[in-house]
């Protein structure tokens, strides 16, 4: 089926040949330093490809004034001219696509756009780590084809993998969920697919942010500026922690962002514990840490956290910082050294981190063109391939919530004219999110559908905020004359975004009341499809007979109304689920933002924070997605008893509580996992990818969440046939739990595992052999 789309607007010929030539012209970026044709350079060490990167940078850092240093330290690092080194921007951004939201990349002549796939939230939604590793790779592909045209740099600072703790984070949407181990894998697959998985040598540099407990912008008058985050070890390690943990060890990410809160009274960009005994320490960073947007400055200007600014940018360097978004360092780093607060060998070390990156990218390996990835031009940018998988991405991300019938998926006979009713019915820029660049091209939701059915478009409310009833007849007028109405309400970055948290969860203004009456008027069956970053409470419409079917897309991305188009006519059978809990309006009624706790506490009136520890009423729960299609599973084998193997040099007295859980670091871990095989069946009509999630339940405990995600997998089964799918679950990173004191330890005794409406038990036993017992 071909897609209507709007692009933009065909420029005349000479323009075109103009931008072909500026394209072939603008490939050829002069090198940022060791450039073959300066005699001046060629002969030093660092410039010797030859060389280890190592020694390359030591020669660097020795022929470097301090004045010419500090000023390396920011992120619109100054050129060193005497050195033949260029200025460079580090502050790119690549959320979902390469942005132009920092200062490093731009947007025009040969780069007019750039592919722009569904934001993070909704992509999370497919639980498809090859997908996000695919789409890494995609955004890299055209971030180095604009590096090569001199439009960006090799830096880009995401992902954001900050837990969406709390349902009105108007960042939410940002990241890839409120499950840990989601978010964690979702850092992994999209770094490697970003920064390339051959040797130590990065096709771009990613970033994984903000570290650490950030998760709120702007509530009831408290800004991140400001935010102290209260938080228990407990919880530090068992949920702020992992998805970064997973990033910098599994993912080999090339840097990490320090966040502009406070945890526990120190800012995190100041706090040694987090950046130099934990990130670099205990996790190995290979890579730099920089500081979110001028957090040097916050924590001495808005936070009074030192009394001089020179104590706050020896604190920062010293706390394990190398390179500050913002001015601060290089305007303070060097009376702080002379004033004997911070030694040179601080700032050498700085460097020695965001110098060894460069050198990593090729930096410093001269003429661009002739390295790896030197060939990606303006032709490598919004490629039919590359427009494909966002749609792909955005097909993948939807989630049908609700389906009474089934009334989906519409008919080509039966729904030949239809009602695109809402104020997101014709969006475009909405569908991107924030942090997104310039689309190569929109498909608007009234144009996705326009390619099935005749259509009838009313906007009903003038934009979200739906302030009257004014627009309400046309649409219920459209309503009456068609065969099926397709109500696209929800949000935008006016009620959710960075600087702006969310009051409530309902819909805004009018909108309700709008659904509700086109839904009584419809003369077919009337769908809601709901585009936001976090969830919404939608119990009227749940629980409305007159709606008939209820679809969330998030922010799908460029694609999106292609996308939605698709699922609503079953070309795509939806396999999304949500990746955050969709609670009722009580539940923030009476809730601060700025209560950190995850677990709930009965005595204080505490609900308890995600799937994992709330166990209140919910509108949808974490996971939840429905098909056109059911799939049926079966336990095909999985193991009884595992046996925990226990590191000889610790005596199993030393490594129990009460006998009832090992501490992680005293068993052998290496590959101690619970393998199970799981047969899908779909018994439907309809070909169907399966989303299957594993959680577990561990054995009762005062720390255990109530179940947590363990594992998830993806597998096309076409109607009446049946696949096998092997899972394997290591058993320490995902089967253990963290106690009060943020120790990791494995219960021993009863995990129930579930898979959909499976349940089994496995028995985990300490043993001094490791011995599995089917």
């Amino acid at each position: 089926m071909a897609i209507a789309s709007t692009t933009l607007p065909s420029p005349p010929k000479i323009l075109i040949l103009f931008i072909l030539l500026l394209g072939a012209f603008a490939e050829a970026r002069d090198p940022f330093a060791c450039d073959p044709k300066d005699s001046t350079t060629t002969n030093l060490p660092f410039c010797k490809v030859s060389m280890p990167i190592s020694d390359r940078v030591k020669d660097i850092l020795g022929r470097l004034t301090l004045q010419e240093k500090v000023r390396l330290l920011v992120n619109n690092a100054e050129a060193v001219p005497r050195l033949g080194i260029k200025g460079y921007e580090w502050w790119s951004e690549a959320l979902h696509g390469v942005s132009n939201v920092g200062p490093g990349t731009k947007f025009a002549g040969a780069f007019p756009g750039a592919t722009s796939f569904p934001q993070v939230i909704t992509t999370a939604a497919s639980f498809n780590a090859t997908l996000w590793e695919a789409i890494g790779r995609v955004v890299s592909d055209e971030a180095r084809a604009m590096y090569n045209g001199g439009m960006a740099g090799l830096t880009y600072w995401s992902p954001n993998v900050n837990i969406f703790r709390d349902p009105r984070w108007g960042r939410g949407q940002e990241t890839p969920g409120e499950d840990p181990v989601l978010a964690g894998t979702y850092a992994a697959s999209y770094v490697k697919g970003l920064q390339g998985t051959t040797g130590d040598r990065l096709k771009v540099a990613a970033c994984c942010k903000h570290f650490t407990a950030y998760d709120l912008d702007n509530w009831n008058g408290v800004d991140r500026f400001h935010f102290n985050a209260k938080v228990s070890k407990q919880d530090i390690k068992d949920t702020f922690d992992v998805p970064f943990k997973m990033c910098v060890k599994d993912g080999n990410v090339a840097s990490v962002m320090c966040s502009y809160n406070q945890v526990n009274g120190v800012p995190t960009c100041a706090d040694p514990n987090l950046l130099r005994k934990t990130v670099r320490g205990q996790w190995k960073l290979n890579g730099y840490i920089v500081s979110d947007c001028d957090s040097v400055g916050v924590f001495y200007n808005t936070q009074h956290y030192t009394s001089t600014p020179e104590e706050a940018a020896a604190d920062a360097i010293k706390a394990g910082l190398d390179l500050d978004c913002g001015p601060f360092l290089a305007q303070h780093s060097e009376n702080a050294v002379k004033r004997g607060l911070l030694n040179e060998a601080d700032v050498n070390s700085a460097l020695a981190n965001t110098l060894t990156v460069q050198m990593r990218l090729g930096m410093f390996d001269g003429e661009p063109s002739a390295q790896p990835f030197g060939n990606l031009g303006p032709k490598d940018v919004c490629t039919p391939a590359h427009q494909e998988l966002a749609l792909e991405a955005a097909r993948q991300g939807i989630v049908l919530l609700k389906n009474r019938g089934p009334s989906l998926p519409l008919s080509h006979l039966r729904h030949r004219t239809v009602a695109i009713i809402g104020p997101n019915s014709n969006v475009t820029v909405t569908m991107i999110g924030n942090y997104a660049g310039v689309a190569c091209g929109y498909t608007s939701p009234l144009q996705g559908v326009g390619n099935y059915a005749k259509t009838i478009h009313q906007l009903g409310c003038a934009d979200v905020a739906c302030a009257d009833d004014k627009l309400f007849s046309g649409a219920i007028d459209a309503a009456r004359q068609a065969d099926a109405t397709v109500l696209v309400m929800g949000l935008d970055q006016s009620i959710e975004a960075e600087f702006k948290d969310r009051t409530g969860l309902l819909l805004p203004g009018r909108q309700q009341d709008l659904v509700s009456k086109v839904a009584l008027a419809s003369k077919g069956p009337t769908i809601l499809v709901l585009m936001s970053g976090g969830p919404i409470d939608v119990s009227f419409a749940k629980n409305d007979p007159r709606i008939a079917a209820i679809l969330w897309a998030g922010y799908p991305g460029q694609a999106g109304g292609a996308a939605i188009a698709d699922v609503l006519y079953g070309t795509t059978n939806p396999e999304g689920k949500l990746p955050m809990t969709w609670y009722p309006q009580d539940y923030v009624s009476n809730l601060p933002m700025t209560d950190m706790a995850m677990r709930s506490s009965p005595n204080k009136n505490y609900p308890g924070r995600t799937y994992r520890f709330y166990k209140g009423p919910v509108v949808y729960p974490f996971g939840y997605g429905l098909s056109y299609t059911i799939f049926v599973h079966t336990l095909a084998s999985a193991p009884k008893v595992v046996a925990v193997p226990l590191d000889g040099r610790h005596h199993s007295r030393n490594t129990t509580a009460s006998g009832k859980a090992i501490k992680v670091n005293h068993a052998k871990c290496n590959r101690l996992s619970v393998g199970l095989q799981v047969d899908v069946k779909n018994t439907g009509s309809k070909d169907g990818t399966h989303t299957m999630l594993v959680f577990s339940t561990p054995p009762a405990g005062h720390w255990a969440p109530q179940k947590q995600l363990v594992a998830f997998a993806k597998v096309h089964v076409p109607a009446g046939s049946q696949q096998r799918v092997g899972i394997n679950i290591h058993v320490c990173k995902f089967l253990s739990v963290v106690d009060r004191s943020g120790v990791r330890r494995i219960p021993i005794g009863v995990h129930n595992l579930h898979i959909g409406n499976v349940k089994h038990s496995v028995s985990l036993q300490a043993a001094t052999l490791g011995v599995i017992k089917s």
